[in-house]
């Protein structure tokens, strides 16, 4: 447990649940297109050493974010718990810099012998600021589209899989294989397999490249290579071997991929779908150069 600041109450005690990091090279994709916005969401200055996100309960049951500058403590503690092991994550009160109402992500926990889970109670006449919640599942939009494409990049060998069998699924979970004659000009359909109904084949980039959104995304990533974004909005994360995986956002679109493997692109003109982008001839090229801007773990 970790005691916060004055915005909880002082004799009262966060019960952490989870931790998250918010770094240039790494964060919650619901939060921003790159690490600027996310910090923006939050109220946050964009510091390039970046912060951690404990999530927890205090005594009453209430939802509380709060926000550490510790980043090294907060990064062994996730370490541990993904290794299996425990880990007292009890951020020292110099280092929290704020403590936000509500929760940014969905948890499927709550902290034992305390009430049920729910947003603390507002000020004195409502001030205070408004509790931060996770995106709605029942929507689409930019924070579904890159909380999909953050599953996507989790889950690459499923995705992988399912690609090679033209049995993609929507981010959404639902089934994205669907028969039926195909637009002009690509439609949801191209997620799943190539006129002639077979998985897309890696060399030949798949039917998704006739789609224009794709076609959009991998053009304004291209552009990335002339004039760099923000920070964050490239980011490379160990894959295997010397392979890595990247996450790439842009304006209505995130890119999932592997720099020895494929890509996936989703779009928020195509609520829940993932575009496969099989490898082709410029892909490799193009995955290669955005590694060596994006920006990664230390």
């Amino acid at each position: 447990m970790a005691a916060t600041d004055d915005t909880v109450a002082d004799d009262d005690a966060l019960y952490v649940l989870t931790a998250v990091l918010l770094t240039p090279a790494q964060y919650p994709g619901v939060l921003g297109d790159d690490y600027v916005a996310a910090c923006s969401s939050l109220a946050l200055e964009p510091y390039a050493e970046g912060y951690g996100l404990v999530l927890g309960q205090d005594g009453g049951g209430a939802r509380w974010t709060v926000v550490v500058d510790d980043v090294s403590l907060v990064a062994v503690a996730i370490a541990s718990w993904d290794c299996g092991m425990e880990y007292d994550l009890s951020p020292d009160g110099r280092s929290v810099v704020s403590a936000l109402p509500g929760w940014p992500l969905a948890l499927a926990v709550a902290a034992p012998g305390v009430p049920e889970p729910h947003d603390p109670a507002p000020g004195p006449e409502g001030s205070g600021p408004v509790p931060l919640t996770p995106p709605d599942p029942e929507c689409w939009g930019p924070a579904q589209r890159r909380l999909g494409a953050d599953e996507v990049a989790s889950g690459w060998a499923v995705w992988r899989g399912r690609a090679e069998e033209g049995t993609v699924r929507r981010a959404d979970g639902t089934s994205g294989d669907q028969d039926g004659d195909e637009g002009e000009g690509g439609t949801a359909r191209d997620v799943v397999k190539t006129p002639d109904g077979t998985a897309p084949r890696r060399e030949e980039g798949g039917g998704s490249l006739r789609h224009p959104g794709v076609r959009r995304a991998l053009s304004e990533a291209r552009a990335y290579l002339i004039d760099p974004p923000p920070p964050g909005r490239i980011r490379s994360a160990f894959a295997s071997g010397a392979a890595r995986t990247l996450r790439v956002d842009g304006p209505g679109w995130s890119l999932v991929a592997r720099t020895d493997d494929m890509a996936f692109v989703l779009l928020d003109e195509e609520p829940g779908e993932v575009l496969p982008v099989g490898r082709g001839p410029e892909l490799p090229g193009l995955l290669r150069s955005l590694d060596a801007l994006a920006a990664r773990p230390v």
